[in-house]
């Protein structure tokens, strides 16, 4: 196996929901400032409900380390519930967005 191909086999993707009071507290801006310390593309978003989508690509370890986060968020948030899903990274991000702004 070549360099290239190990790199993409240590990629993953995660989609989540994340539950509970996560719109009004800076949680899409405290995601983006996180996704991209990881290393981490993808996106963030509100969602109608009041909840917040992120869709994240990265390695494996650092994806793990943005789930964790977003079980708590930023100051001022109240995570309920974080439903995550790990998927097939697409590579079709070249940053972390914040999406609606």
């Amino acid at each position: 196996m070549d360099k290239e191909q190990i790199t993409r086999s240590a990629r993953s993707a995660l989609h989540t929901i994340v539950q509970g009071r996560v719109q009004g507290v800076g949680f899409r801006y405290s995601a983006s400032h996180k996704a991209h310390s990881l290393g981490l593309t993808g996106w963030v978003r509100n969602l109608d409900n009041g909840d917040v989508e992120t869709w994240a690509e990265g390695s494996t370890d650092a994806l793990a380390d943005f789930e964790d986060w977003l079980a708590s968020g930023p100051p001022g948030a109240r995570v309920d519930r974080v439903i995550a899903q790990k998927r097939e990274p697409t590579g079709n991000f070249a940053d972390f967005e914040i999406e609606g702004w």
